[in-house]
């Protein structure tokens, strides 16, 4: 279906969330994602003219990764990790 529209010239944009929602979405609390964007876990691809952060949909997948590395993990460790897997 992707495919269809993209041949039809289409530009659909690609959804980007708030904090609030990768909160409703994920395990993970408002002050966490605060901190993890903080220490580079996590990047807010784009902000609001109010100044508020957006997350484009890679980020579940990084904090997928980042939920199953926590079990053995520490965050030195883990900032350490995604720093590597980006190079």
């Amino acid at each position: 279906m992707e495919q269809q529209i993209a041949n039809k010239g289409f530009h659909i944009p690609t959804k980007l969330y708030r904090i609030g929602e990768l909160v409703q979405y994920t395990p993970f609390s408002r002050q966490t994602l605060h901190n993890y964007t903080i220490m580079g876990l996590i990047r807010e691809s784009q902000w609001t003219d109010g100044g508020h952060r957006l997350y484009d949909e890679s980020v579940f997948e990084k904090l997928a990764r980042i939920d199953e590395l926590r079990k053995t993990k520490s965050l030195t460790e883990i900032r350490k990790i995604l720093g590597q897997d980006q190079n």
